[in-house]
């Protein structure tokens, strides 16, 4: 999400998913919220015709007016601009087909600004979504801050937990999942026998297989590992811009599918990391702490590495 919304912009709120993940009843039940209310028209823009239909008396109190879309094609810049001179919308929502593609690729007017992009998908089939659909999921996904995944109703804590963590790295960094059932969020938390490796060892052992594992729920739930160290391997990565004796241990790590690898780390400090490469293969054991950086937009895993040596590529990709 931006700052502060400026007087000169529009606020485009894209609300993203596929067809019956609630989008309408979702963007129905937040334009009847008393914090969503504006003075000045909305342009809601509807890019499928799902079961649920809009509250035509809502739309005519909330100053809404509703445009059909049939095709991604349609979605041009030269239409907004029509639509923009057309109405002149304080503000616009955009109910995106998820099977569209990548929302990423729209463009808009100068004056229309993506304030918010988040991402609906239904409880009830996110499993077989994630085993057979990651490849559409990954475009849907890969720049929504939110993905509310509804209708969990009937859902053990273990298959919702699995399901976040498989989500979690398809969404930019600093993103929520957010679970929820007919009686609203669901608070979940990682119990420690359900990780792959033992939180309760001085020395937490990452094994190839888990460092993704391990990724997310470092940033989740870093208190689990305060005060312990880490073991595991990694590529030395020196990007530009970290202080002296920094680096970024990474691994590369597949978030929807092969095409679509990412090398995920958190920032190091080794006081003679100069004796190492880009692209070396290192095993690390590292104290882990938090640290305050702009990188992270705020607080985040900081490791300071207590022993380091080269080791042999390893051929495992890491997942969720």
């Amino acid at each position: 999400m931006n700052g502060m919304i400026d007087v000169n912009e529009i606020p485009v709120f894209l609300i993203n998913g596929f067809l019956e993940s609630g989008k309408t009843s979702f963007i129905a039940y937040t334009l009847s919220e008393e914090y969503f209310h504006i003075e000045g028209g909305t342009l809601l823009i509807v890019c499928e015709e799902g079961e649920v239909e809009y509250d035509k008396k809502l739309l005519k109190r909330e100053d809404v007016t509703r445009i059909d879309i049939d095709s991604k094609e349609e979605l041009t810049k030269e239409r907004f601009e029509e639509l923009n001179a057309l109405y002149k919308p304080e503000r616009v929502l955009i109910e995106y087909n998820g099977m569209w593609g990548d929302p990423g690729e729209l463009e808009y007017p100068e004056s229309w600004v993506l304030y918010q992009q988040l991402t609906l998908i239904d409880g009830t089939t996110v499993g077989t979504y994630l085993n057979n659909m990651k490849a559409l999921m990954g475009p849907m996904l890969k720049n929504s801050e939110l993905c509310i995944v509804n209708r969990c109703d009937g859902k053990t804590d273990q298959e919702l937990i699995d399901y976040k963590r498989k989500l979690r790295p398809m969404l930019i960094s600093g993103s929520t999942v957010v679970m929820e059932n007919k009686y609203g969020e669901i608070e979940l938390e990682t119990l420690d026998e359900e990780l792959p490796y033992d939180v309760k060892q001085t020395v937490i052992k990452i094994g190839n297989d888990d460092y993704g594992i391990w990724f997310i729920d470092a940033k989740d739930y870093p208190q689990r590992y305060m005060g312990k160290s880490v073991e595991f391997t990694a590529q030395v990565m020196k990007p530009k811009g970290l202080k002296k004796s920094e680096f970024i241990p990474v691994r590369m790590v597949m978030t929807c599918c092969e095409a679509d690898m990412q090398p995920l780390g958190y920032i190091a400090y080794y006081k003679d990391i100069d004796a190492f490469n880009d692209g070396d293969w290192v095993k690390i054991t590292a104290a882990f702490t938090l640290e305050d950086r702009t990188e992270y937009h705020g607080e985040g895993p900081y490791l300071k590495v207590e022993s380091i040596v080269r080791t042999g590529a390893v051929e495992t990709v890491a997942g969720f």
